[in-house]
């Protein structure tokens, strides 16, 4: 069963982001990782790139398939985990630590709506059929 955090919200595209004070971080769920194989190369969005809730704006390349980072939420790209460059294994291994991809600085006046329209972690255990 794969490991699904309740301090996390999740989108269907099976990323994760972590709420809080300050920029908001993002990953690939375990669920994900376990489902994409062997991660073998992560394209991520720039710093300072913009990107939007709903869009891609990377790709995570595995033994099995390419397919697109979709953004769970709308901000300015403030950091990225440059590691995965050497390491994107780390997806893999580590999904909630080591392996996240980049976070995002979230305009505070609309941050809750776009975190309301995520999934808690029961809701996204049941919608994964964990």
């Amino acid at each position: 069963m794969p490991d699904i955090p309740a301090d996390l919200k999740y989108s269907k595209d099976h990323l994760w982001v972590r709420p809080g004070a300050g920029p908001i971080r993002v990953g690939v769920t375990d669920y994900a990782q376990d489902s994409l194989g062997d991660v073998l190369d992560v394209t991520l969005p720039g710093l300072r790139d913009a990107v939007a809730a709903e869009q891609a704006c990377g790709e995570i390349e595995s033994v099995k398939s390419v397919s697109e980072l979709v953004v769970p939420v709308t901000g300015i790209v403030c950091s990225r985990n440059d590691d995965l460059s050497r390491a994107p294994e780390l997806v893999n291994t580590d999904p909630y630590g080591r392996g996240w991809l980049f976070e995002v600085e979230a305009d505070p006046a609309t941050l809750g709506r776009q975190l309301e329209n995520l999934m808690d972690a029961d809701s996204y255990r049941e919608w994964t059929g964990d």
